[in-house]
């Protein structure tokens, strides 16, 4: 067997084992297929993802069921604005033995998971939430001078509420780009409700079980990077995110429209989630369909508004749109 049509059978085999991990998903975790889908290619991007959305619409749980079907080791931290960095990344204690030696040793905290979930994590204040970007970029801390790996893998998926802002601190820029997707989570359609009732208000509770290992959902990681992306896909991401950014020839038409625009690791997130959602999807290559519905998701996060836009009343969500209806055409931004 070539190596072309090895790999195809690979990525099918994987296609195959997503599809069974959605529907493992859904046993718990009604509705909402965007936001599973989105939180899935997160994962198989081997990246990061903030999900948005007001209290009540089971962000717990689907972060709960993906660390259960995923196979991973969960661990969840309850952003405070009293949490420190050493609440996150552990410390060193001194012990004293039976003889009367003392020692330093490390007590590992629970970013030393698979993984983490960072339940509103707008409420810890600037100095908490820098202890974890170091983690979210390099997978790695360093506690007292030493270098202390984590994973593979390792995720972070992060809840924020996005209407109350009393006690909270706005996620810094440099944080926001280590999200590899921002995931609005929106209320339930009146059927999805409906089910929802039915399911979680009875005798006895969905429960689910693991469909991947931490060893597997590490295998699909790099498969996903061997899967191959056509010209007019990449071209697609590169007209998306030059098209954002105020200055280039490409968005010159947004200055004075925004403040700044998405870096190349928004291109980056774009050409690993392309790739997953097209296997999501059923299908072993990406289209320009993908880069249409990933575009808010992956730039949204990574701009803001200049004082003028924000005054007439712009939205980033419109200022995406023109853009993608600029460079993917009528079609795929339809």
């Amino acid at each position: 067997m070539s190596d072309a049509a090895e790999l195809v059978r690979r990525i099918e085999a994987l296609g195959d084992r997503l599809q069974a991990a959605r529907l493992a998903v859904a046993r718990r975790f009604i509705g909402q297929d965007r936001v599973v889908e989105l939180a899935l290619a997160a994962m198989l991007g081997g990246g990061h993802a903030l999900l948005v959305g007001l209290p009540g619409l089971g962000k717990t749980l689907l972060v709960d069921t993906l660390s259960t079907v995923m196979g991973l080791s969960a661990n969840r931290i309850q952003f405070t604005p009293d949490l420190m960095p050493a609440d996150i990344l552990g410390s060193e204690v001194l012990e004293t033995a039976a003889d009367g030696g003392r020692a330093f040793r490390f007590l590992p905290g629970p970013v030393f998971c698979q993984l983490l979930m960072a339940d509103e994590i707008n409420r810890a204040s600037p100095r908490t939430q820098s202890a974890l970007l170091q983690a979210m970029q390099e997978r790695e801390v360093t506690i007292a001078g030493q270098h202390r790996k984590l994973g593979p893998p390792f995720h972070v998926l992060a809840t924020q509420n996005p209407i109350e802002q009393e006690g909270t601190y706005p996620l810094p820029e440099a944080q926001l780009d280590r999200f590899l997707v921002q995931i609005d989570v929106d209320y339930p359609s009146r059927a999805d409700e409906r089910a929802i009732l039915l399911a979680t208000t009875g005798a006895e509770t969905s429960t689910t079980d693991a469909v991947f290992t931490a060893e597997a959902l590490t295998e699909a990681q790099g498969l996903i990077r061997q899967m191959p992306v056509g010209e007019t896909v990449v071209e697609a991401i590169l007209n998306l995110v030059r098209s954002c950014r105020p200055g280039e020839p490409e968005g010159r038409d947004l200055d004075g429209t925004l403040a700044w625009g998405p870096g190349p690791r928004a291109a980056q997130a774009l050409m690993l989630l392309v790739r997953a959602r097209a296997l999501l999807q059923g299908r072993l290559a990406p289209a320009s369909e993908d880069v249409a519905a990933l575009a808010r998701p992956v730039l949204i996060h990574r701009m803001a508004l200049g004082f003028a836009a924000r005054a007439r009343g712009e939205t980033l969500g419109d200022v995406i749109d023109r853009a993608m209806h600029k460079s993917l055409g009528r079609e795929a931004a339809a």
